[in-house]
């Protein structure tokens, strides 16, 4: 049973990002992404208590080949599908490429959309001390939001997928990000791909929480993707990921089995 995710009598009780930031040296926080009802239904019963609808999306859902085709009205849809599956957890929208790195107003539009439409909790900003101005008016306006600083998928075409923080500079860089979104306001920060040494100082200076992904044990959290978790992840797969199940085979084999009786006849028996 989660910590602090209990109401009285022993049920779950709805998460929110003061929740989330009180689990700092507490409990880990286990987080997972969900795109679709279904998803969100098997995540929020299993106990997880933050729900991201990652626009990673775009490649595991959708079929793009990066993140950065996804739009605002596709992630408003995904995140209403997950947040009618969700009765527990706190359900994190993440803004897509360009709802928010236009005009403050713009992205304060876009976000009150996840709020409004999507029935998010919270939304999810990617970049450091450059968003400072936007999470604060986010903040500002009842809009809790989840940092991102490390590897950025919505910055692949300058930067690449490759390990951030590597030199000295990057590394203090990294450090001077965490500490200027969490004084804007952030409720957590989401570390990814840094080196796991750099993931521990990040987390030992701040006071809320860190989620990483490819960022080694120190963290407050972990975050994985759905698909990959289970196995059914296309494609290349990030080695920090770990196969909790590998049902890929198990849904071929259903696959050729069921057209294998439809074809002999052999479904329905009767």
């Amino acid at each position: 049973m989660m910590f602090g995710f209990l109401r009285s009598g022993g049920e779950f009780m709805k998460m929110t990002a003061v929740k989330i930031k009180a689990l700092k040296g507490v409990h880990k926080i286990a987080t997972l992404t969900a795109y679709d009802y279904l998803t969100a239904r098997y995540v929020d019963e299993a106990g997880i208590p933050l729900v991201l609808v990652g626009d990673s999306l775009g490649m595991t859902v959708l079929g793009y080949e990066t993140t950065l085709p996804v739009t605002m009205d596709e992630m408003v849809h995904h995140t209403a599908a997950v947040a009618r599956g969700v009765k527990d957890a706190l359900v994190v929208a993440d803004m897509p490429f360009m709802s928010y790195q236009g005009t403050l107003e713009h992205a304060l539009e876009n976000a009150g959309r996840f709020i409004k439409e999507g029935r998010a909790d919270a939304v999810k900003i990617e970049g450091g001390a450059m968003r400072v101005d936007l999470i604060e008016r986010l903040v500002a306006n009842g809009i809790p939001v989840l940092g991102h600083i490390g590897l950025l998928p919505q910055s692949v075409k300058e930067t690449g997928f490759r390990m951030q923080g590597k030199t000295d500079d990057s590394a203090r860089k990294l450090i001077d990000d965490a500490l200027a979104l969490e004084q804007a306001g952030v409720f957590a920060v989401v570390l990814e791909c840094v080196p796991a040494e750099l993931a521990q100082k990040i987390t030992a200076a701040l006071k809320v929480p860190t989620i990483g992904i490819g960022a080694g044990p120190h963290c407050d959290g972990q975050v994985l993707v759905f698909t990959d978790l289970l196995g059914l992840g296309h494609g290349h797969v990030p080695g920090f990921v770990k196969k909790f199940a590998d049902l890929k085979p198990q849904i071929e084999s259903a696959l050729a089995t069921y057209k294998k009786e439809v074809e002999a006849s052999a479904f329905p028996e009767r």
